[in-house]
């Protein structure tokens, strides 16, 4: 296939997936939900295929015109469009597919900042599933993004799964969009600034870390902390969404 004028494969950060069990697996989680589907980087259209085959609208992106014009052909029946995923609008309700690993952070960033669309089923890496998940400790963004979605660890891809192979395996993670938001939507900008200094202090214990970001006496940030069942000798990482919703509530 000739090159793309976005660049060659490496420059794009295409692996793609021909791992049957995933495409199954993605293709189950997609048919649980309902309405129009937008999936990121079509590439050969292997995820395509079966999304088309859930008979609901369904609309693929990709940066290489090349195989955009090829899915046009092969799959009359998706709209395919040659658009950029960092610029193109995340509106339908379900969004779905195999993210650029080196992209996954702008992408996970500007997902989270819409206001559209419902659940997002994407295939990451690993650790970046396993860390949106909570597994083994919670991030920054996603403690900033858990009042308003649920994060669920969806699966494990080996990475012979995808071609070109990678050196890491890949990971499956559903995100959902809360119905009832655990912190109100217009108090999002000032939740998600106390939430980073916590993340961001320096020194100090949990309660002081909180005492910090939230500006009140320690005593007061000790007992909050206790009211939320958080031990104080925790980490920000360790912290629950029900944790950070209860803090911010107690502290705001």
């Amino acid at each position: 296939m000739p090159r793309s004028a976005s660049g060659g494969r490496h420059e794009l950060g295409q692996n793609f997936l021909h791992h049957r069990p995933t495409l199954h697996r993605i293709t189950s989680l997609v048919s649980d939900t309902s309405g129009a589907i937008l999936e990121l980087g079509a590439g050969d259209g292997a995820l395509t295929a079966r999304l088309a085959q859930l008979n609901r609208p369904v609309t693929a992106i990709d940066i290489d015109e090349h195989r955009v014009a090829r899915l046009r052909r092969s799959l009359p029946g998706v709209r395919v469009d040659h658009a950029d995923v960092l610029a193109h609008p995340l509106a339908d309700p379900v969004i779905v597919g195999n993210l650029p690993f080196h992209l996954t952070t702008p992408i996970f960033r500007r997902l989270l900042g819409r206001r559209s669309w419902r659940t997002a089923i994407l295939l990451t890496q690993w650790e970046v599933a396993r860390k949106r998940a909570g597994v083994g400790g919670g991030t920054m963004m996603t403690a900033q993004s858990a009042p308003w979605f649920a994060f669920d660890l969806a699966g494990r891809v080996p990475s012979w799964g995808f071609a070109p192979q990678p050196s890491v395996d890949g990971g499956i993670i559903r995100i959902s969009r809360r119905d009832e938001p655990l912190v109100p939507d217009h108090e999002r900008s000032a939740y998600t600034f106390f939430v980073r200094s916590v993340f961001t202090g320096r020194g100090g214990s949990l309660g002081t870390l909180v005492s910090r970001a939230a500006r009140v006496d320690r005593n007061r940030a000790e007992r909050v902390l206790r009211d939320a069942g958080v031990h104080g000798d925790g980490r920000p990482r360790d912290l629950r969404p029900e944790h950070w919703a209860t803090l911010w509530r107690g502290l705001r």
